[in-house]
């Protein structure tokens, strides 16, 4: 998929969090992997779509995006991320 909708984007960021569970994050390379269908030329170009789900995913408290292990406010994401679902969520 080389332009998935935003929806598309969210639900496999869910997935994928959901899976791995609240004790454990993911990359948001990995979901940006996924949504290419192992394309490597593709998947670059998605990461700043999948940043941009996550922060609405965290807006929503679907998400929390960490830094160094800790959840960041939206506010704070630059550089390294990683993803996970909330305690509730998971």
């Amino acid at each position: 998929m080389t332009n998935p909708e935003p929806d598309a984007i969210a639900s496999e960021i869910l997935r994928q969090a959901s899976a791995r569970g609240a004790d454990k994050s993911i990359c948001p390379s990995e979901v940006a992997r996924a949504l290419a269908g192992g394309n490597e030329a593709a998947w670059r170009p998605l990461m700043g779509k999948v940043r941009q789900a996550a922060i609405t995913l965290v807006g929503e408290g679907r998400l929390e995006i960490l830094r160094k292990g800790k959840p960041v406010p939206v506010e704070a994401v630059r550089g390294v991320i990683r993803l996970r679902v909330p305690e509730t969520e998971a």
